[in-house]
């Protein structure tokens, strides 16, 4: 077996925590301790505020997030941004984005500093709202997961035109449609039937949500193909960027989504689980 290339040693972290979790937060205390009896320079900030991270990432060499999936995701999209490396220690309940268990906290911080880790890329998505009657392109909104185009707090399905580049795909009639990354294949997109992709494919996976009389239950395609879904009918519709923002749509607005070129940088700990045995450890641990 060809031993793992040795990385460079950490020698400044970022602690992105779930301030609503006392968990997190003692983890936190015990991981800044760790790094100040170590000479390890370190800073910490809420998961959720970006510009605080955007502001400390700039050269860290690595941001470690304590807390759980959701705190994982508000975190990543700040390293999209700023390319660093993100390493996610769970205190949640299952954790798939998590790498490391609470307990595993000061041997995987010795093995960082000592270089003991490599770098796993995963592919992000990029999104953007192109509203009816606008010419101009809306914010750029980016995910790790999975950008989904689905109905609102009212029970009533959506109509979506679904296209692959110039191709029509299919006119939903459903609760929603998801766009997920190879890492995003096991949230949203699996519970509607979609394939788990292994993590470092770089596909989209789209899946309607609880499709109405469709053959079509999920597809797979390049890393270079954009997908646009149209709202064409609706009472009340939104897109959400990996479950944490949640942004109105009306009738006749697109949504395109496309592959991120650069990666986002996993750091797999020495010692670290491969993905399928991570995978199957964690939908064990998933109420029957």
């Amino acid at each position: 077996m060809t031993a793992p290339e040795t990385m460079p040693p950490v020698r400044r972290i970022g602690f992105a925590f779930n301030p609503t979790s006392d968990p997190a937060i003692e983890l936190r205390e015990r991981a800044s301790s760790w790094a100040d009896a170590h000479g390890v320079a370190s800073w910490a900030a809420q998961a959720a505020d970006r510009e605080a991270l955007h502001r400390e990432l700039p050269g860290s060499d690595i941001l470690v997030v304590l807390g759980g999936d959701g705190t994982f995701l508000r975190a990543a999209r700040a390293v999209i941004e700023d390319d660093v490396p993100i390493l996610g220690i769970n205190v949640g309940k299952v954790g798939f984005l998590s790498k490391v268990e609470a307990g595993e906290l000061e041997r995987v911080l010795a093995h960082l500093v000592e270089g003991r880790y490599t770098i796993e890329p995963r592919m992000a998505l990029e999104g953007r709202i192109l509203r009816a009657g606008s010419s101009l392109p809306g914010d750029r909104l980016v995910a790790l997961n999975d950008i989904v185009v689905a109905r609102g707090s009212l029970a009533r399905v959506v109509r979506l035109d679904t296209s692959i580049d110039s191709s029509h795909l299919a006119s939903f009639v459903a609760d929603g449609l998801v766009i997920a990354s190879p890492t995003g294949s096991t949230g949203y997109s699996f519970s509607a039937g979609g394939p788990i992709l292994g993590p470092t494919a770089r596909n989209l996976v789209v899946t309607p949500i609880a499709g109405y009389l469709t053959t079509i239950r999920s597809v797979v395609v390049g890393p270079e193909a954009v997908v646009r879904c149209r709202v064409v009918g609706a009472d009340e519709s939104l897109v959400s960027i990996d479950g944490r923002e949640d942004i109105p749509l009306e009738v006749g607005d697109i949504v395109e989504v496309r592959a991120i070129e650069r990666p986002v940088r996993l750091v797999e700990p020495e010692g670290s689980l491969p993905f399928w045995d991570l995978f199957r450890q964690k939908v064990e641990l998933l109420p029957s």
